[in-house]
């Protein structure tokens, strides 16, 4: 294939994914109750969300539907991505790819299923509640939540992307089971800052929440760099 003969099929794999994305998003925009209902879980019944933009529901909805259909979309858009440059690469180096695309593809939505289930609630709980004087009541308005839920669920899902990262670092010899062995405790301070920051509040129960599955994920990617 010449050039430009590959430059139109990259327009042909960026307008299929743009596609699929904007009818996932459109089946989104449709299901809005289901949506919101999912998205609106980890608040309870006691917190009450409000809105202050007269266009604040409907641009919250429009941007809720697009993540909705990027993320449905995710699948198909690697799969496209992969076949796009499949034929640049050698047999062993596909399976390499494959493995490396689905086990971070996992990795990530772990990490988010993690926040929505478990990390969101909590930080919800502890901020919605707090205040600095009884003469300040909370008033969270929907774009708050949405903004904090998709700021916590990307940073989990990436951190949640380490044993990946480091089984890579290893391939390349960069790192090994041993080097990360002896910097257990440094690693473990690093993961206590982290987890503090990912977690905006002040009690230890939340920050344990936070700090060991993380070094899980450590123990477990030192089990996948071993040789």
């Amino acid at each position: 294939m010449t050039f430009g003969d590959h430059l139109d099929e990259l327009r042909g794999v960026i307008i299929r994914c743009l596609g699929v994305t904007l009818v996932l998003m459109v089946v989104a925009f449709v299901f809005k109750d289901e949506v919101f209902t999912i998205i609106l879980y980890p608040k309870g019944d006691d917190l009450q969300l409000i809105n202050t933009a007269v266009t604040g529901q409907f641009v919250i909805h429009m941007m809720v539907s697009f993540y909705v259909g990027l993320i449905g979309a995710m699948p198909y858009i690697l799969y496209q991505l992969f076949h796009f440059i499949a034929p640049g690469l050698y047999q062993q180096e596909r399976r390499l790819a494959i493995r490396i695309v689905v086990s971070a593809y996992i990795m990530f939505a772990l990490g988010v299923l993690f926040c929505y289930f478990v990390i969101f609630p909590f930080t919800l709980q502890f901020l919605g509640g707090y205040q600095v004087s009884g003469e300040v009541s909370n008033l969270i308005s929907l774009e708050s939540y949405i903004d904090t839920l998709t700021m916590l669920s990307l940073m989990l899902g990436v951190v949640f992307e380490l044993p990946v990262v480091c089984w890579l670092l290893g391939r390349f010899g960069l790192i090994d089971a041993s080097l990360m062995r002896r910097y257990r405790r440094p690693a473990l301070l690093a993961i206590v800052v982290i987890s503090a920051i990912i977690t905006p509040t002040s009690d230890a129960f939340t920050l344990l929440l936070v700090t060991i599955p993380i070094y899980l994920l450590y123990e477990f990617s030192i089990l996948v760099t071993r040789k």
